[in-house]
């Protein structure tokens, strides 16, 4: 008997070294992605000009990076908060960790050369070599053209100054050692011409990164592969209310197969109507968390195409239940 605890201890021994070994290797390997290059971007009107579209009606950086108002529908961004960061992404969200927004704004990026910036974006690592949690997603913006990114570069760095200081995130174990080797280099692929109006849709839908929100994702909060776009994501809201995700394939029961060009151009252009007053929402209430109004701003050949390419995204049946109010108790 004394033998077989003997040779458990060993084994148990070379276990703690072989997972203190990894650990280790994990830590000192990685992140690993090429050095930020040395790159000075330079600004003018029209770069500026496309970076504050971009940031603000397609990609959304300021979706994520400034105070919603979530008192009204869709939750508009509240005045004097562009970029200041700060938005609170925890484990109530299903999250494996606690993660704040960064202070976009030069106040928040002025350590940052435009190089740095760059790096950023595409592949998650900071100027001091850590790996973000891909809550902003990074994956995605790696694949847009660098012209798009050094624009939004760009019109950042001309936003107000806005003094915030944001907390650290902080992931849990052991997502905290897996998040490290989430980065990879960046693989950037050319923006199509317009007139390719599907390829143009696909370059936008990934620059939306719509994927990530409207496919179903399991209990680790990863994808479920096959399918991608059929909607269901759960989002929770503090007051403890859920809404999920609209399913985008072309299903005619469940998704948007039966949508025209117009209805799916005229959804989103509805909340940019003089006369559409966006409604206060009280807590318990139906909200969403789909920035109607950031993305109301795009323009409508960007919207067109975006319709054509969802066109060729295959019918999957997902019944969305689209909104599940607070469970109260008796």
């Amino acid at each position: 008997m004394k033998k077989i605890f003997k040779v458990f201890g060993y084994l148990l021994a070379v276990l703690v070294v072989f997972i203190v070994g990894g650990i280790v290797f994990v830590n000192m390997s990685f992140p690993k992605v090429s050095p930020a290059q040395d790159l000075t971007i330079t600004s003018g009107p029209d770069r500026v000009a496309r970076g504050a579209y971009l940031a603000n009606h397609v990609v959304v950086c300021v979706d994520c990076h400034s105070t919603r108002d979530f008192s009204l529908l869709s939750g508009p961004i509240e005045p004097g908060t562009l970029g200041k960061g700060g938005e609170l992404f925890d484990q109530s969200m299903g999250f494996p960790g606690v993660f704040y927004s960064k202070n976009i704004t030069p106040t928040g990026i002025s350590d940052y050369t435009d190089g740095e910036l760059y790096r950023l974006i595409t592949t998650g690592v900071t100027n001091d070599g850590r790996a973000m949690f891909p809550v902003m997603p990074y994956p995605y913006y790696g694949k847009m053209d660098p012209e798009d990114i050094y624009d939004i570069i760009a019109y950042i760095r001309s936003l107000d100054p806005i003094d915030n200081e944001i907390p650290e995130s902080k992931a849990d174990f052991p997502v905290s050692l897996i998040l490290k080797t989430i980065p990879q280099d960046a693989d950037p692929q050319p923006k199509p011409a317009k007139t390719d109006q599907v390829a143009y849709g696909k370059y936008l839908v990934n620059a939306a990164a719509c994927q990530e929100c409207h496919s179903p994702v399991d209990a680790q909060n990863a994808m479920l592969p096959g399918l991608e776009f059929s909607g269901g994501r759960a989002f929770a809201f503090p007051d403890g209310s859920v809404v999920r995700s609209a399913n985008l394939t072309q299903d005619e029961e469940s998704g948007i197969g039966t949508w025209t060009e117009d209805m799916f151009v005229g959804r989103f252009k509805q909340y940019l109507d003089s006369g559409y007053h966006l409604p206060k929402v009280q807590p318990g209430e139906f909200n969403t968390v789909m920035p109607w109004t950031m993305y109301g701003g795009m323009e409508k050949e960007d919207l067109k195409a975006i319709y054509s390419y969802l066109n060729t995204i295959k019918p999957i049946s997902n019944q969305v239940v689209k909104f599940s109010p607070p469970v109260t108790s008796e």
